[in-house]
C-alpha cells in the first residue's frame, strides 16, 4: 500500500509518519516538496500532478492554513489552502479510486450552547478559518472514499504550544490571567495519528465506514483549567514555578481581543467514532501528562 502524506512537518503530520509506517510505503511532503513532487497547497496544478505521479492508494492531508487570526486578513490564501487544495486532492483521489483522509475543526460550528457537537449538527462558522475549513470538508466529501476527522485544541511536545507558553509565563510572573469561558478537550497529535492509522486499516475491510467523524480526547476543560493542570504538574515535578495556584486568574475571552472570534463551546461528541472503530478515547489529562514528561525531560 502506498500512502501520500501532505504536511509532514506539522504536529499531526510528524506523528503520522510514525503511525502510518507499518501500513505501507509513505511518500511524505511538506510545503517545499521533494524529488520533483509538489507539496505546496497554493500550487493547485502542481498538487494534482503530484498525486498523479505518486498514484497512491491513500492520501492523508495534514496540511492547512491554521493561523486563525491571520486568516481574517488573507481570506483568499486561507480559501486556497483549506478548501481549493483539498478539492483537488478529492478529485484526483476519485480518479485513482484512492482513499482521502482529511482533518477539520470545531470552528465549523458557532460555539453556542454547552452540549457536545455531533456530526449531524448544523454548522455555522464564525470566521474565515472556520468557513474555509467547512468548504474543505464539503470538497473532500465529494470523494466517495473519504475520512474526515474534526478535532480541536491539538497539542504536541514538538514545537511551541500552549503548555510551553504557560510554563514559561509561570516561571516569570507572579500572576497569570487565562481564558475560562472557552471549553474543549486538549487532544494530542499522537492520538490523532494513532486513531487515523487504525481507521485506515479498518476501512480497507469496511469501506462503508467512510464519512465524517469527531475525534478528540475524553473529558473537557477550559484554557484556565488546562493551564492550572500544566502548571501544577510541573510544580509537582520539581520545576521552578513562580506563580501561586491562587494567582492563576480566570478571565473571559473579552479580556484578550483578537481579530477572529473563538467558539465558546468546542466540545465534540465522539460516540460515532468510538462505535464505528471500536475505540476508547483516553481523557485529555492522559495525553497532556505524557507530553509534559517529554517537555520536562523526565
Amino acid at each position: 500500500m502506498k500512502i501520500l502524506l501532505f504536511g509532514k512537518r506539522g504536529q499531526v503530520g510528524w506523528e503520522l509518519q510514525r503511525s502510518l509506517a507499518p501500513l505501507g510505503q509513505i511518500v511524505a511532503l511538506d510545503y517545499e516538496g521533494a524529488g520533483g513532487l509538489c507539496g505546496s497547497f497554493t500550487d493547485l496544478d502542481g498538487l494534482a500532478a503530484c498525486v498523479r505521479t505518486v498514484a497512491p492508494d491513500i492520501i492523508v492531508n495534514a496540511a492547512a492554513h491554521t493561523a486563525v487570526d491571520q486568516a481574517e486578513s488573507e481570506p483568499e490564501l486561507a480559501r486556497t489552502i483549506n478548501a481549493l487544495a483539498p478539492g483537488v486532492l478529492a478529485e484526483e483521489a476519485g480518479r485513482l479510486g484512492a482513499w482521502l483522509v482529511h482533518y477539520s475543526t470545531d470552528y465549523v460550528f458557532d460555539g453556542s450552547g454547552e452540549a457536545p457537537w455531533r456530526e449531524s449538527d448544523p454548522t455555522g462558522p464564525l470566521g474565515v478559518y472556520g468557513k474555509t475549513k467547512l468548504a474543505g470538508e464539503q470538497a473532500v466529501a465529494r470523494c466517495d472514499r473519504h475520512l474526515i476527522f474534526r478535532t480541536s485544541w491539538v497539542f504536541a511536545a514538538r514545537g511551541n504550544n500552549f503548555a510551553r507558553t504557560m510554563l514559561r509565563l509561570a516561571s516569570e510572573r507572579d500572576q497569570l490571567q487565562v481564558v475560562a469561558d472557552q471549553i474543549g478537550a486538549p487532544t494530542g497529535a499522537d492520538l490523532l495519528a494513532d486513531v487515523t492509522a487504525h481507521a485506515i486499516r479498518s476501512v480497507q475491510h469496511r469501506p462503508d465506514l467512510a464519512g465524517l467523524y469527531h475525534l478528540v480526547a475524553g473529558g473537557e476543560t477550559s484554557w484556565h483549567g488546562y493551564a492550572r493542570h500544566v502548571i501544577e504538574h510541573a510544580r509537582a515535578a520539581g520545576q521552578v514555578i513562580r506563580v501561586d495556584s491562587e494567582a492563576i486568574q480566570a478571565v473571559p475571552s473579552s479580556a484578550y481581543p483578537v481579530p477572529a472570534p473563538r467558539p465558546h463551546n468546542s466540545r465534540l461528541d465522539t460516540r460515532k467514532l468510538q462505535a464505528a472503530f471500536d475505540l476508547v478515547l483516553p481523557d485529555w489529562q492522559t495525553g497532556v501528562d505524557r507530553m509534559l514528561l517529554e517537555i520536562l525531560g523526565q
